[in-house]
């Protein structure tokens, strides 16, 4: 098993999670495992973003390759027209 230390933890942190441990009744450092544990093995929840959704929904039709034709003119900056 490995061994952690952690620095410049807040005070008011540390406290918390001491409160949290007595009320599940395990000891600091178990409850620590505890919450590293699950924080490590969670799996990545569902993406809400526009591109995910989209990417989501055309994947099942097989999706689509775009080719990027090459930039031909170095960019420049936006005109806004003062």
């Amino acid at each position: 098993m490995a061994a952690l230390s952690i620095r410049d933890l807040d005070d008011s942190v540390k406290e918390k999670l001491r409160l949290r441990a007595a009320r599940h009744g395990r000891s600091m450092e178990a409850e620590i495992r505890l919450i590293l544990t699950a924080a490590a093995t969670e799996e990545e929840g569902p993406r809400n973003d526009l591109f995910s959704a989209l990417a989501d929904r055309f994947a099942q039709l097989g999706g689509v390759d775009l080719a990027v034709p090459p930039r031909i003119t170095p960019p420049r900056a936006a005109d806004f027209g003062e």
